[in-house]
C-alpha cells in the first residue's frame, strides 16, 4: 500500500476495548494515522500557498531551469529580509555562503573554496538547483564534461556553477533601491 492508503485504512479501523496491548496498539496506531492524514492535507494547502505567493511574487525565477517552488521561495525569503544588503551580485552571493575565497593563507595557489558562511538554507537550494542542471541540462552536461577534461573536480565544478546560478539569480530577483521590492 502507498503510504496515504495505509494511513487512511489505518484511520478507520474501529478501536476495541483497550483490555490488550494489541488494543491498545491499535488505538495508537489509529490516532497517529488521523494525525498524519491531517498535517498532510495541511502540509499539501500550504504547499499551494507558496506556490501561489511565489508564481504572484516573482515568476521569473519558476521559468528559470532547474528552480522550484521550494528553491524559489527560500530565494525570496533571503532577498526579502535582506534587500538592502543586495547591493551587488557579489554581496548576494557572500549572504548565500557563494563567493569564494582563495586557498590557503597568504600563498595563493590560484585555487579557490566556497565561504561557509552565510545563509545555509539559501545555500542548499541553489546547490539543488545545480545538481538538477548537471543531470538534465544540456549546457551544463557539456560545461561539466568541459571542466572535467580540463581536470577540474566535482567539488570545483559543483562551486563555479553555484557563483554562476546565484549570478543568474540576483539578475531576476534584483530589488528596486527606493522601495525595496523585488523586480519583475
Amino acid at each position: 500500500m502507498s503510504r496515504p492508503k495505509l494511513a487512511r485504512h489505518l484511520a478507520a479501523s474501529r478501536p476495541r476495548n483497550l483490555d490488550t496491548p494489541d488494543d491498545a496498539l491499535r488505538h495508537s496506531v489509529r490516532t497517529l494515522a488521523r494525525r498524519w492524514l491531517t498535517l498532510d492535507a495541511e502540509a499539501k494547502e500550504l504547499e499551494e500557498l507558496i506556490e501561489a505567493l511565489v508564481r504572484s511574487t516573482a515568476p521569473q525565477l519558476l521559468e528559470q531551469f532547474g528552480i522550484g517552488v521550494d528553491t524559489a521561495a527560500e530565494i525570496l525569503i533571503v532577498a526579502g529580509d535582506n534587500p538592502e544588503r543586495i547591493h551587488s551580485e557579489a554581496a548576494f552571493a557572500k549572504l548565500a555562503g557563494i563567493a569564494p575565497v582563495p586557498t590557503g593563507s597568504g600563498m595563493s595557489s590560484g585555487k579557490h573554496r566556497i565561504n561557509h558562511g552565510g545563509h545555509r538554507q539559501l545555500n542548499a537550494a541553489i546547490y539543488r538547483t545545480v545538481i538538477v542542471r548537471m543531470r538534465f541540462h544540456e549546457p551544463t552536461i557539456a560545461y561539466v564534461a568541459r571542466r572535467t577534461a580540463e581536470g577540474r573536480s566535482k567539488r570545483d565544478i559543483i562551486r563555479c556553477l553555484k557563483r554562476s546560478v546565484i549570478r543568474e539569480v540576483y539578475h531576476l530577483v534584483k530589488a528596486h533601491p527606493t522601495t525595496g521590492e523585488i523586480g519583475s
